[in-house]
């Protein structure tokens, strides 16, 4: 008879037990249900075209000579010719950067009697400097990039790479981007609690996406995941977004 007491005792006290894990999840559930239904969310874009106004052309030059007295003669004349050319087409001194030079020895194939290839041996020596100039001046550095055959007629063997184009002011225009990007996302919420009735509470979240530079009219489909950063077009299209989450009254 004992025996069969304590067994009740402990059938109602386990009964007692879910009954009270069971209320307490269903407080919990209903909770969190209660907590993620009070916040609203939206997502502001900003993005604005604009023009570079800081142009970097960059081009190098070499020689080839058996001595490499003879090669940085050749090496040095070509970069006199080079920097007259820049200066006769009103590039100032102070936007042209002379590189160090690169030497390096060449060689050349031995093959025996037979045609095989037994080995090589040096035959002179190969230098090369590069030029750089940064500029504001973006139509003159273009036409400069693209005719090159004044250089090419004293014997300049120039290889002209393509300009690239930044802007100055970035800095300031990342933080008006964020501005209106804010301003943007603000107003959707806005417009989502007043057809909704709801009324808004304070801040509760706010995250910044990343900042993309993409060439104009080039799309979304230039975006990248760590952000964008496109040197190559002088007309670019800048991007951000913001995303905010209010809590609700």
């Amino acid at each position: 008879m004992e025996e069969k007491k304590k067994s009740w005792v402990n059938v109602l006290i386990l009964g007692v037990c879910i009954v009270a894990s069971c209320g307490l999840l269903s407080f919990g559930l209903s909770h969190f249900r209660s907590e993620s239904s009070h916040v609203i969310s939206a997502t502001g874009s900003a993005s604005v075209d604009f023009e570079a106004d800081i142009i970097i052309w960059r081009g190098s030059f070499s020689s080839v000579a058996y001595t490499s007295q003879e090669a940085y003669a050749k090496v040095k004349q070509d970069a006199d010719y080079v920097r007259q050319y820049l200066l006769d087409n009103n590039v100032s001194e102070d936007e042209i950067v002379f590189s160090s030079v690169d030497i390096s020895r060449t060689y050349r194939d031995i093959y025996d009697a037979n045609g095989n290839y037994t080995g090589s041996e040096p035959d002179g020596y190969q230098l090369t400097q590069s030029v750089t100039v940064s500029s504001g001046n973006l139509d003159n550095v273009e036409k400069i990039s693209r005719d090159i055959s004044t250089l090419l007629d004293k014997g300049v063997e120039l290889t002209s790479d393509y300009p690239e184009y930044y802007y100055s002011d970035l800095d300031a225009l990342k933080l008006d981007l964020i501005d209106k990007a804010s301003i943007n996302a603000k107003d959707r919420i806005d417009i989502v609690a007043e057809n909704s009735g709801a009324k808004l509470g304070k801040l509760k979240n706010s995250s910044l996406g990343v900042f993309q530079i993409t060439a104009k009219n080039s799309g979304t489909s230039s975006y990248s995941y760590d952000g964008a950063f496109d040197t190559s077009s002088r007309y670019k299209t800048a991007t951000i977004t913001v995303r905010l989450e209010y809590d609700l009254k």
